[in-house]
């Protein structure tokens, strides 16, 4: 091992990394994407000293203390065989110091990944990656020659065996394998050994070291994001598949990929590569897993075979935005908050037919990117004050889009939502009015025990509070009418949109909501 990075801190006066994970992700960003040189990313008191931990390739790895910097005598701490990037030093002191040693960044190129991943390879080839370099805007940038580009744009640079220039380096220019994978020349030497296999890293980190700043803030926009928050208790057994498929990144990679599902590795975000696929040619837009736009009904249960009920054809979004399989005559709790994909095309909800049909909004039919067109909006750099907005924190901030089709969409868009939620609030208040009301002796023996969550689940939805609902017995006791009602009034609100996305039917499945509860009040 030949490599060795310093990091001089005292060690229990940083907490950077609390404690280590069933799988170590890469926890940091680096220009370039996999750190080449190894690289301290946290110490902590443990409960059994101090626990360090680092990142950095694939190899073997050793950690170094020294009680002081003077005159050090850096001490080794374990063996020079550690592949997990993290140790625990015994005791330990405030004036502790480290230094990691580990495998030299040897960087081999692409061509060398040929002869066992040629398939990757030749679509990989096709990508924008593999056009990093002689991009025209790049070239015409000078960029070829310009420092700061280089490390995101070339493989390697500025580390032994990288990147030097076009002339003498040529086979390391654009982003290749090794840029995302780690050094790996030793693997290919010895592709059986373990210990080299380049690591597979699905982290927002690894994309966000180049995919960052102010010309291309996507890590920082995504940060911000939904996406990269985590839920508790997915490492639990009973939701690593039903509510991982949607909520965990590395569960859902593993369904798609078919591999075993990942226990113990369930807590990472809606990641980068949940959506794109680096392997994929620029055929496909932004090489995204799924397209833009779709318009056939869809939805995944939480439970049953992924393979079976995944259609690759729906919208990216679809893909986790549906209603994952609610129903009226599910009374245990209100619908998931996921249903946009379905009000937009008006495929979730009751009416006094039965259930929704196909009754897709305009913004379903006529925005061509569907989602994409309002919750991606772009704007180019202007300044380091005035960043460039890549959409990737998925908000709508302007309505540029919208005057296609709508003269004054500001003032229309507040006339929607302020109605809607409106009667989103009638709606519950007509519930617990019939609730307290209702001349249905069992239901009057619901509201002494309930009050107004007499009409509510079982888990009461956000628009209650005070406790549970009545128990699954008890729901017996609750009208069809007013099931249908609570179901239509959770599913508008669960949109989020408050009517945006398909304005029409939005007020049509409230209104019925209203005509049922009014039934239900009758003598």
């Amino acid at each position: 091992m030949n490599s060795t990075k310093l990091f001089l801190a005292g060690a229990l006066a940083i907490s950077l990394c609390a404690r280590a994970q069933d799988v170590q992700h890469l926890s940091i960003t680096q220009p370039g994407g996999m750190p080449g040189w190894p690289v301290i990313t946290g110490i902590s008191r443990g409960t059994n000293g101090v626990n360090v931990t680092w990142d950095g390739p694939a190899g073997y790895y050793e950690l170094f203390e020294a009680r002081s910097l003077h005159n050090p005598a850096w001490v080794a701490v374990g063996k020079d065989t550690n592949l997990n990037r993290i140790a625990t030093v015994p005791g330990g002191t405030s004036n502790a110091f480290f230094k990691i040693s580990g495998p030299a960044p040897i960087y081999a190129g692409s061509e060398a990944c040929a002869q066992c991943h040629s398939p990757i390879l030749n679509t990989e080839v096709n990508t924008r990656h593999a056009a990093a370099f002689t991009n025209a805007l790049f070239v015409t940038d000078g960029g070829q020659t310009n420092t700061a580009c280089l490390a995101c744009h070339t493989l390697g640079f500025d580390l032994p065996t990288g990147f030097v220039n076009q002339t003498k380096t040529p086979h390391l220019t654009s982003v290749q394998c090794e840029n995302c994978h780690g050094p790996a020349a030793s693997h290919a030497a010895n592709p059986d050994d373990p210990a080299v296999r380049p690591r597979a890293e699905i982290a927002a980190t690894l994309c966000g070291g180049c995919h960052t700043d102010p010309r291309h803030p996507i890590f920082e926009e995504w940060t911000a994001s939904s996406h990269a928050q985590v839920i508790g208790g997915l490492n639990a057994t009973n939701q690593i598949d039903s509510c991982g498929r949607c909520h965990s990144g590395s569960v859902r990679l593993s369904l798609l990929e078919t591999n075993a599902l990942p226990m113990g590795d369930a807590q990472i975000g809606i990641v980068c590569a949940t959506c794109h696929d680096p392997h994929q040619t620029n055929a496909n837009p932004a090489q995204l897993r799924n397209p833009i736009a779709s318009t056939n009904d869809y939805f995944m249960p939480p439970n049953g075979s992924f393979l079976s009920q995944y259609n690759p054809k729906i919208n990216v979004c679809g893909q986790c935005h549906n209603h994952a399989g609610a129903s009226w005559t599910n009374n245990a709790c209100a619908p998931h908050h996921s249903p946009q994909y379905n009000m937009l095309l008006g495929t979730i909800g009751e009416l006094a037919s039965g259930a929704a049909p196909y009754q897709p909004g305009s913004h379903a039919l006529l925005i061509t990117n569907q989602c994409v067109d309002c919750h991606m909006q772009t704007t180019p750099f202007v300044s380091s004050t005035q960043p460039a907005n890549k959409g990737h924190n998925f908000e709508v901030y302007q309505y540029g889009l919208c005057v296609n089709c709508h003269d004054t969409p500001g003032p229309l868009v507040t006339f929607v939502t302020g109605d809607v939620s409106n009667q989103i609030q009638q709606v519950k208040s007509d519930l617990d009015y019939w609730a307290a009301h209702s001349t249905n002796t069992a239901v009057q023996i619901l509201f002494a025990k309930y009050g107004n969550l007499a009409w509510e689940y079982t888990t009461p939805g956000e628009l209650s509070s005070g406790g549970k609902g009545p128990n699954a017995t008890e729901q017996t006791e609750i009208p069809e009418n007013i099931q249908k009602a609570r179901f239509n009034l959770y599913v508008v609100l669960q949109d989020g949109s408050f009517g945006v996305h398909n304005p029409l039917y939005t007020i049509t499945l409230l209104q019925t909501a209203e005509d049922w509860i009014e039934e239900e009040l009758e003598p």
